[in-house]
């Protein structure tokens, strides 16, 4: 069965964000409550008395009996509204509930038991879908919705036609899948950065600066015959320088 708190409210007379903001100030958070054809009434609850009562519960399918006035209202919380940095509640709409009327809501599931392929087979559980939508009497909504995972093994599945919830009908589709046993992940090899370094491209300035030696050696191994030929050219102009003196002989 759902639990239930109690919760006194207060009714707020002025709306828009600058009075949210004063009620805020005075550690007050702006709530609304409508339901039932009712004109939606603009309320204020004391923040640590909130922050209470929702402690340690569903806030979704737990019964709040709401007292404005001296007058006292069931209702269900349909949604909370919280500060985008801090965890300060700043709105809360409430949906005022008859006892004889079902109403529409959402429970959650939880699992229970360690699955057979996570015990012996190191596969991983995997909670696919967290809550199922219900219809439901007020005196027979349920807490939570327990699904009992200890035989699944790798691979085996279980859905939401696996549940069972009195009193209630289920609203969700039957083959929508609540939880899995998938195998264990395989760990990745990562390859030893020396021969990860080996598969790199060799980076241009390197080719280059290589080739620069290369053609280095190459100048270097021409240069004997640069040289000889240089020689060469030094004998023929020593022989040319000779033949004058030859042509000195004659005409002595």
């Amino acid at each position: 069965m759902a639990q239930t708190v109690s919760l006194a409210a207060s009714p707020r007379e002025q709306t828009g964000k600058g009075p949210a903001r004063q009620a805020r100030f005075a550690k007050k958070v702006p709530a609304v409550i409508y339901g039932h054809g009712r004109p939606t009434q603009s309320l204020m609850v004391d923040a640590l008395s909130l922050e209470k009562a929702l402690t340690g519960i569903e806030p979704e399918s737990t019964l709040i009996e709401l007292t404005v006035d001296g007058k006292m209202t069931r209702a269900l919380i349909r949604e909370i509204q919280r500060h985008p940095v801090r965890p300060d509640i700043i709105h809360v709409d409430f949906y005022e509930i008859h006892a004889h009327e079902k109403i529409t809501l959402k429970v959650p599931v939880h699992l229970v038991g360690a699955p057979d392929g996570v015990r012996n087979g190191g596969g991983v559980l995997d909670q696919v879908t967290r809550e199922v939508e219900i219809e439901v009497l007020p005196e027979h909504i349920p807490d939570r919705v327990e699904l009992d995972v200890t035989a699944l093994k790798i691979g085996d599945s279980l859905h939401v036609r696996d549940l069972s919830i009195p009193n209630a009908v289920i609203l969700t589709g039957a083959d929508l899948t609540i939880a899995t046993v998938v195998p264990p992940r395989a760990e990745e090899v990562v390859a030893p950065a020396a021969e990860a370094a080996t598969d790199v491209a060799e980076p241009e300035l390197i080719r280059k600066v290589r080739e620069g030696e290369e053609g280095e050696e190459g100048e270097t191994e021409a240069a004997p015959e640069g040289k000889g030929g240089a020689k060469a050219e030094k004998g023929e102009k020593s022989d040319k320088a000779e033949k004058p003196k030859g042509k000195e002989g004659k005409e002595s």
